[in-house]
């Protein structure tokens, strides 16, 4: 089968682990050539971005905070002189810092919503430019299944998941008309390196409430990014998918 992403041009921000790291590294098996940002480790970056190359595409890591509206202009700037077009955006960065209403802080809100959404906002409008002037684009936002359903000690992480999904489907509605898509994807409970350190009762209390009865896997979430990035989707704008395992039915 050809690669569904041919030298396409994506910048994934957040892919130094978890749902970004497996997205990267299945769109760069797809013939993409990739911009990923981090706020991680040189050393840990470096590796990925050898184990990347691997594929034949161009890769190249940016450290960069998508949470600046400044950095995320400079990092747009400079993946244009990279790599000459901007074809895909994953707005894939995001942070938790649970608690209960009572007693979290104005700056576990604050930060919380500055990474997970205004970064998405950020991002959003530096690539705008390069995606109006070639009339094509995808847009993909990670929401949560707890930005549609609420979730209790999450409302800053829930708010902030709600608030991308109203913002991708305003983005679909304003730039539909020039060929830019604009989706969200919302996954359930994946197992990651966050979820491992869980305790076994807490997964299995998860694990029972979902239909498929398991957690989803870091591909289950990549593989749909790689539809909606891809020219199987070409009709498909303003929704959120939702990669629950039926959690949400």
């Amino acid at each position: 089968m050809s690669q569904l992403l041919k030298s396409k041009n994506i910048i994934i921000t957040g892919a130094s682990r978890g749902i970004g790291k497996r997205i990267a590294n299945l769109f760069a098996q797809q013939g993409a050539n990739i911009a990923f940002t981090h706020i991680s480790s040189e050393e840990e970056v470096r590796k990925l971005e050898q184990e990347l190359q691997k594929y034949g595409t161009k890769v190249k890591a940016f450290k960069s905070d998508a949470s600046s509206f400044d950095a995320a202009h400079k990092l747009a700037d400079d993946v244009l002189k990279e790599f000459e077009s901007i074809d895909v955006l994953v707005n894939n960065a995001g942070i938790t810092k649970d608690n209960l209403l009572m007693r979290m802080s104005e700056e576990d809100f604050d930060r919380v919503m500055s990474v997970n959404m205004k970064s998405v906002f950020n991002l959003t409008k530096a690539v705008l430019k390069p995606m109006l002037k070639s009339r094509n684009g995808s847009i993909i936002n990670m929401s949560s299944v707890v930005g549609v359903k609420g979730n209790a000690g999450q409302s800053n992480y829930s708010a902030s998941k709600a608030a991308i999904i109203g913002f991708t489907k305003s983005i679909a509605l304003e730039l539909g008309s020039r060929n830019i898509r604009c989706n969200a994807i919302a996954p359930g409970f994946i197992e990651t390196e966050m979820t491992q350190a869980l305790p076994l009762e807490t997964v299995q209390q998860w694990s029972s409430q979902i239909p498929l009865q398991r957690g989803g896997s870091v591909d289950d979430v990549a593989n749909t990014s790689l539809f909606l990035a891809s020219d199987l989707s070409s009709y498909v704008t303003g929704q959120v998918i939702n990669v629950c395992g039926g959690m949400l039915t």
